[in-house]
């Protein structure tokens, strides 16, 4: 009986695979994430977070979790910017506004004032 049922299984098994997807971690994610990190690690950038009370190790753990489009989205953004330098400002600002919408998205919760949507 025991037999039966386990050769019974194994025959609908080979019959009907199981699909299985396997995910592959993007390279231009990567690249864009290390963009990103360049322009995070810098004294001025460090100091300017530090003034706002952003943690640079929760920063990077936010920068590793950013999906493939916000990386592409925020390294061209970065990438617009005047060749002269970075607008100190500027950059903070777009650092809020990706944790903004983590906050918003339901992924962190840093800001009290935020709530995430359904």
């Amino acid at each position: 009986m025991f037999r039966r049922l386990i050769a019974s299984l194994l025959i609908v098994s080979l019959i009907a695979p199981i699909p299985v997807q396997a995910g592959l971690v993007s390279t231009q994610r990567m690249l864009d994430q290390e963009r990103i990190m360049k322009v995070v690690d810098r004294a001025e950038v460090r100091a300017q977070l530090q003034a706002h009370g952003v943690n640079s190790t929760e920063l990077k753990a936010r920068v590793a979790a950013l999906t493939e489009e916000e990386a592409a989205e925020l390294a061209a953004r970065i990438d617009s910017l005047p060749a002269g330098g970075i607008d100190i400002l500027g950059a903070a600002v777009l650092i809020f506004l990706v944790l903004l919408l983590t906050d918003i998205l339901g992924f962190t919760k840093i800001f009290p004032f935020t709530k995430p949507i359904k």
